[in-house]
């Protein structure tokens, strides 16, 4: 049986829950680059908002998730500091989509991942991560916040919850497929 593989990139600023979400719903234990924060990052890393953080992805996080017999998504969480988004460029190479996961209490964090995949025509979803329960704000709040065009799918999800973070990825799955047949030729 042939399988056919499906890229997705799980992107955000730092601290939104890009590596909680992979390993939440990755089949195999996921793989991460996870390095403690160090005196180095202080006046470079800005945890306001996130003050108990005390790990940072620094390359990647991947994870795997069998959607069908025939369907399998691999996921690479990328880094949410601007000094790594270098990496950007690789770990979206190929991707049919992303998740651009946003924690309302740091909102900013989460504009130039928009932009980045706006930009280079990637279809992506927009996931607020609930790590605290209730959102102030609504989605019609968030959706100007973000500036985000009215065909991009915004969903609440909490990244530590498995059936949460699949539903950010069956949104984003059907958003990218609606987008690639508009496309097809007739």
């Amino acid at each position: 049986m042939d399988r056919t593989s499906v890229k997705i990139v799980v992107a955000g600023g730092f601290g939104t829950g890009k590596t909680t979400l992979v390993a939440s719903v990755s089949e195999i234990p996921p793989l991460t680059t996870e390095e403690i924060l160090t005196e180095a990052s202080v006046g470079v890393d800005d945890l306001t908002g996130v003050e108990g953080k005390k790990t940072t992805t620094v390359a990647l996080d991947f994870g795997r998730i069998t959607i069908s017999p025939d369907v399998v998504l691999y996921l690479f969480g990328t880094p949410g500091q601007d000094r790594f988004w270098f990496m950007w460029d690789e770990l979206a190479q190929g991707a049919v989509g992303a998740i651009v996961l946003v924690d309302t209490r740091r909102l900013d964090s989460s504009f130039p991942a928009v932009d980045y995949f706006e930009r280079r025509g990637i279809p992506f979803v927009t996931a607020v991560n609930r790590f605290f329960g209730e959102c102030d704000y609504t989605e019609e709040e968030i959706r100007g916040a973000l500036e985000l065009d009215p065909r991009v799918p915004l969903v609440w999800c909490d990244a530590r919850d498995r059936p949460s973070s699949k539903l950010a990825l069956v949104t984003l799955v059907r958003h990218a497929m609606k987008r690639l047949t508009a496309r097809a030729p007739a």
